[in-house]
This record gives C-alpha cells, structure tokens and sequence, in this order.
C-alpha cells in the first residue's frame, strides 16, 4: 500500500516515525511519503518537506508568511496527487492539512 503522512511538528514527527515503524513491520513493501522530519525519515519515509520549514507561530508570522504557507497547500496538493496514496494520514497540523483535505477526491 501507499501512504501519505503529514506531520507538522517535533511531537508529530515522533508519532509518525513510529507509525511508519509499525506499518513497515507489517507491510515491508509499503510506500511511505511525509511532511515531517528526521525521525520519520529514519524510520522509512521518504520527506518531501521538513516541518521546520512549516512552522509559523503567530499572526503577524503567519500574515507575512501567507503566500508561502498558500504554495506550500498547493504543492502539497499536488504531491498528494502525483503520489496517488491509499492512505492519507495526518498528524499535528491542522491547516495544512483541513485545507489539504478539501478538494481532494477520493478513488
């Protein structure tokens, strides 16, 4: 199976890695894609984008970063689409991915 896992954070990211622990110790075949960091990584994901490069704390940060934080919505979009997952998992990152989450259909 595929899997697409976001995590928007350090707590996340402990949380996928060993969630992505748990589905390779059942399925050493699946294909795994996340937004996290090195932790998941480690454990066998393959990172499109680290939460460091996410994370804005703040309306002043998030407003003057908004259309970075839009790009990343869109490309994250995308890559969910290119990857074509049978699992989208989400963790710690309510924005990205409640707005990620509209729109796509589900096949």
């Amino acid at each position: 199976m595929k899997y697409y896992i976001i995590a928007g954070e350090a707590s996340g990211d402990l949380h996928g890695a060993n969630l992505i622990k748990s589905i390779k110790s059942m399925d050493q075949l699946a294909q795994i894609q996340c937004w996290g960091g090195e932790l998941m990584q480690a454990a066998g994901g393959h990172l499109v984008k680290h939460y460091r490069d996410l994370a804005y704390m703040g309306f002043v940060e998030v407003a003057l970063n908004l259309s970075t934080i839009l790009n990343n919505i869109r490309f994250c979009k995308k890559d969910i689409a290119a990857f074509v997952p049978d699992v989208l998992i989400c963790i710690d990152y309510s924005l990205l991915y409640c707005s990620t989450g509209m729109g796509l259909e589900r096949k």
